[in-house]
């Protein structure tokens, strides 16, 4: 496929398990856990996440990777849970809403209300939009 698009003509279909799969036993879990290899084997390597609220644009698997290192030392406990998905096998995307539990090292812990588009290439994400209830907390890190 070589001219790939969001949600574009050409995309292969996978089973509708497997973006609720990826979405919560493989990236979130991996988040979770602050577990980076598992994370970071989601993306292809020419991944872009953006966090949208802000505009903020981590572009390549190097400067998500950054990006989580930074998420991961900064915050003591993270858990993401009460998901509500909706899968589009023919665009091969998915739309999750879910809410996060987080707490910074040293401070009281935080609620958001969130919602993550994902769009797959190659069975990995390949563009990432997440919206945030609150203040971005998928700042740049040291890559």
């Amino acid at each position: 496929m070589d001219a790939w698009q969001e949600g574009g003509p050409g995309q292969t279909p996978l089973p509708y398990p497997f973006y609720v799969d990826i979405v919560t036993k493989r990236y979130f879990d991996g988040v979770d856990n602050k577990r980076l290899d598992q994370v970071l084997d989601c993306f292809t390597p020419d991944a872009v996440l953006t966090e949208v609220t802000s505009n903020t644009v981590h572009e390549g698997r190097e400067a998500i990777r950054a990006m989580f290192v930074k998420l991961f030392a900064d915050f003591s406990q993270i858990w993401h849970g009460n998901f509500v998905h909706t899968a589009d096998p023919a665009t091969n995307a998915i739309c999750s809403q879910f809410t996060v539990l987080i707490t910074p090292n040293g401070g009281a812990q935080l609620r958001y209300e969130n919602c993550n588009r994902f769009y797959l290439k190659d069975r990995l994400f390949h563009r990432v939009y997440v919206y945030m209830s609150g203040d971005n907390l998928l700042k740049k890190g040291e890559a």
